[in-house]
């Protein structure tokens, strides 16, 4: 049977091993503190799960903006190109420490639909309706469910409950064709925007 070979070293090259001895320990060295060091590999799972949450997220955004949600549940400011959004009140719906502005005398309610200057409130047969506020607290969605936002949309339910009173004009019906997974991402989306509290005034019938 074959020995197999040793390493021979010769006098002439001991001094060089000597010399390079403590380079070989400090490359061992840093070999094992960077083996040490190195991070955990998020599990492939944990990572899909977080980028459907996010593309979900995303989704819930588009359908949003496309939606046109915005234009009566975010209060404006004027400007020389008229009313832009006041994105420091994002989605809060009516602004409550505002007054609602005065209905003209001379205009007839019913053959007319009149709504506040940044939209964020009607006037109109049904009484006077304002745009609730979708942010993320308390006064808004906060404690809100996803049962309770599906039923909001599909069967225009005031906050989403069963014995409660329609959700008034000029809130769109067809919303209720919308998707399980566009409303689920719409949701998903109002939960991740500032919370703004705003306590919106309740819905006036005509007859006040």
């Amino acid at each position: 049977m074959r020995k197999a070979p040793y390493l021979i070293i010769t006098l002439e090259i001991l001094p060089i091993m000597r010399s390079l001895i403590p380079t070989l320990i400090l490359s061992a060295g840093l070999l094992i503190i960077s083996c040490k060091d190195q991070p955990k590999e998020t599990p492939i799972a944990a990572v899909n799960e977080a980028d459907k949450l996010q593309n979900q997220i995303d989704h819930g955004k588009y359908m949003v903006d496309v939606l046109g949600c915005t234009d009566c549940h975010t209060p404006k400011k004027m400007t020389e190109q008229g009313p832009v959004h006041d994105m420091e009140k994002f989605m809060m719906g009516f602004d409550a420490s505002q007054p609602l502005p005065p209905v003209p005398e001379n205009v007839a309610i019913g053959p007319w639909v009149l709504f506040a200057g940044d939209l964020t409130a009607a006037v109109g047969p049904w009484g006077t309706s304002y745009a609730a506020n979708l942010t993320p607290h308390e006064t808004g969605i906060g404690n809100w469910t996803l049962d309770q936002f599906t039923k909001a949309l599909r069967d225009m339910k005031y906050k989403g409950q069963e014995n409660s009173r329609p959700i008034m004009p000029p809130m769109p019906k067809h919303y209720a064709y919308l998707t399980d997974e566009d409303i689920k991402a719409i949701f998903a989306y109002l939960k991740t925007i500032s919370p703004k509290d705003n306590l919106v005034p309740a819905y006036r019938p005509p007859s006040s």
